[in-house]
């Protein structure tokens, strides 16, 4: 956490590296974030901007109250919101990238997508930053705003909810 506090410190000082490094590291994990919350690739690039815009905009009143990475997928998990509230009526059905991967695993991503597509939004968001961003319970919380028992109690009914939108062809390892 030290660590944040002198990173923080050395890009509001205008250390230009520091902010290269800082974007650098984060910006692929954010654009993934926002990625599996719309399934829109130009999209989730542009929501990414937005977030490390509005942490950079914001980095003067920024306080030290848990990680970096958290701070900045809280603001992420915002920018998702307000994208969500713009556009009630995304088209989430495309393909995904040009043929590079076998059919069924396409087949399998549009499934798991479909599936989380179909989560409540509180429980999709547990379901991507546990699983996709390898976020732990109690960061998930603090990004959040909630209680680590209240993450667990979203992740098992996210999962139990995956099994049933899978089928057991497809078992969710939740």
């Amino acid at each position: 956490m030290e660590l944040d506090l002198l990173t923080v410190h050395r890009m509001q000082s205008g250390d230009t590296q520091t902010v290269e490094d800082f974007v650098r590291q984060y910006y692929p994990q954010i654009l993934r974030y926002c990625y599996l919350h719309i399934f829109d690739r130009g999209d989730a690039e542009d929501m990414t901007q937005e977030t490390f815009a509005r942490f950079f905009r914001n980095l003067d009143q920024y306080r030290h109250y848990g990680k970096l990475r958290s701070f900045l997928y809280a603001i992420a998990a915002n920018v998702c919101r307000d994208y969500h509230r713009k556009r009630k009526d995304l088209l989430m059905d495309q393909i995904p990238e040009e043929g590079t991967e076998p059919m069924p695993q396409v087949e399998l991503r549009l499934d798991v997508r479909r599936a989380l597509e179909r989560l409540p939004r509180e429980q999709r968001d547990v379901v991507v930053l546990y699983y996709f961003q390898g976020c732990r319970k109690k960061e998930i919380g603090q990004i959040l705003g909630i209680g680590e028992s209240l993450v667990r109690y979203r992740l098992k009914r996210a999962a139990d909810q995956l099994r049933e939108f899978l089928g057991e062809d497809n078992v969710w390892d939740g």
